[in-house]
């Protein structure tokens, strides 16, 4: 996986678990993934030290790959994404097709 792949996968893993972190979690990686700031940006923004937002950020992708590991929404989400993308590429009649648009909905 590479560093844009693995950035997706971790921003990704943060839409779906974002709910279970700390404020404070939360905060610094929408600084840093989202608004693209670096560690030493989002230190001076909080008034701590580089490293605090560093080991602060690498707690919460471990935190959040443990979600993962346990859950398994990112995993599910794609699995469903595939089935219906195949669905969608079937021979399958419009009102299949419509029930199929209004599962996808329900998410």
């Amino acid at each position: 996986m590479d560093l844009l792949e693995k950035s997706i996968y971790i921003m990704s893993l943060f839409d779906i678990y974002q709910g279970l972190l700390t404020e404070k979690q939360r905060m610094y990686m929408r600084e840093y993934y989202y608004d693209d700031l670096s560690l030493q940006e989002i230190a001076e923004n909080h008034s701590v030290s580089r490293n605090a937002v560093h080991d602060q950020i690498k707690k919460t992708i471990q935190k959040l790959e443990t979600y993962e590991t346990v859950l398994e929404l990112y995993s599910k989400k794609q699995k469903q994404d595939e089935i219906y993308q195949q669905l969608s590429e079937s021979n399958l009649s419009s009102e299949i097709r419509h029930l199929i648009e209004a599962l996808k909905k329900v998410e």
